[in-house]
């Protein structure tokens, strides 16, 4: 299609799939424009990155159908990290000196001071968000321009991620002849998709659960409490079915997705289902009840990691809009049920809101963070009054 207006791109680097979707921001508006897809297994390791060419190759082929579908060239896009990235609150303090009304640069320079962490080797910081600012002791302004002070706090939650991975897949990119906007933690763009600010505000917990990774985002008041990542995704999920069930992997794929349930109590315990035999062999049988306690086994462990992190937080009774499942591990069929019972939260799955047009084929959990990445591209263009130099204010807004 052809569509007038700037584009903006988010670029999706799973471990299993590129993902790649193409929009066009309107005045207040952002409008889908097209989207393209491509195997990316061939690129990745157990969620490493282990062929660059591979995976430029991936992205060239899905930015190609992405084109073909909306007659747009594609020169730049926001780009997600996923794996090995984590978050730490911190807080800088800025001495203002004589009481006065602070402005913008007083804010952006107490984020800035909140910044300068030590950070560990091979570490880079990947996003600055901004919570909140204390004014003279007084905690918990969003946006205190103009008030009077002489000592500023500004609390950031500093997310940071691996410089060699992070260096790795922007040089891919670059190979597939795309620039580089922006890389954002793929749980902040799941929740960017997925959730409005009221939600935020009101607290909510978004879970995206990848191939090799999961990406906790936790929220509360608008802010960004606490991103991290377990590791733990939907192809453990899988292993452990090739494992117990002395299958090959792709077997248990196609098992996990045709018989696969998060919840034995669904299942009835007189059904059979075939496993394949290599050589030839005859097929055995076993009850899909016990396939599915495996399923049950790894969902609780992962769901109960995930609470455990919200109860650090304690945010096990603030969190009012419950858990958000995204990504392709919230396929399963079930899995709110076992999320519900585990962390004793409400639990649905999370679909994009916000793009016009958005098509009925990619309204699934799969496709939450491409779209993210792609209103977090329309969004960064709609706010002028924040360069690259300065993001972290940006990100307050964004957030």
């Amino acid at each position: 299609m052809s569509a007038k207006g700037r584009p903006a791109v988010g670029l999706d680097l799973g471990s299993s799939a590129t993902r790649v979707a193409m929009c066009v921001v309107e005045g207040d508006y952002i409008r889908y424009a097209g989207h393209g897809e491509a195997p990316a297994h061939m690129a990745w390791t157990r969620g490493r990155l282990t062929d660059q060419a591979a995976l430029a190759s991936s992205i060239r082929a899905a930015i190609e159908e992405a084109e073909a579908r909306s007659s747009i060239p594609a020169e730049a896009a926001v780009i997600g990290i996923g794996c090995g990235a984590k978050g730490v609150n911190i807080r800088g303090v800025y001495e203002v000196g004589r009481k006065r009304q602070i402005d913008m640069d007083d804010l952006r320079c107490a984020v800035a001071l909140a910044t300068r962490v030590q950070l560990e080797a091979d570490r880079l910081v990947l996003q600055v968000c901004p919570q909140d600012f204390t004014l003279d002791g007084r905690a918990g302004f969003r946006n205190p321009q103009s008030i009077s002070c002489s000592r500023l706090e500004a609390n950031v939650h500093v997310v940071t991620a691996s410089a060699q991975e992070h260096q790795g897949l922007v040089a891919a990119v670059h190979q597939a002849h795309l620039s580089v906007e922006e890389s954002i933690f793929e749980g902040i763009a799941a929740a960017y998709a997925t959730v409005v600010t009221e939600e935020r505000a009101r607290g909510v917990a978004v879970v995206d659960i990848g191939a090799e990774s999961t990406h906790l985002a936790i929220y509360s008041g608008e802010a960004l409490i606490q991103a991290m990542t377990i590791g733990i995704g939907g192809e453990h999920f899988t292993r452990d079915l090739a494992s117990e069930l002395k299958i090959n992997y792709g077997d248990a794929e196609r098992l996990k997705h045709e018989y696969g349930s998060a919840n034995p109590e669904r299942i009835g315990l007189n059904t059979l289902i075939d496993l394949p035999a290599p050589g030839g062999r005859a097929p055995r049988e076993t009850r899909r009840h016990d396939l599915v306690a495996i399923l049950e086994a790894r969902a609780e462990q992962l769901l109960g990691l995930v609470f455990d992190e919200i109860q650090k937080q304690r945010m096990e009774s603030n969190l009012f809009e419950g858990i958000v499942l995204t990504g392709g591990g919230a396929l399963l069929a079930d899995l709110c049920d076992v999320a519900d019972r585990v962390t004793g939260l409400q639990v649905r799955k999370g679909f994009a809101r916000g793009i016009e047009d958005w098509p009925a084929e990619l309204d699934t959990p799969v496709w939450a963070v491409t779209a993210g990445l792609a209103m977090y591209s329309g969004r960064l263009k709609t706010k002028k009054e924040f360069k690259r130099g300065a993001p972290a204010l940006a990100k307050l807004v964004v957030h």
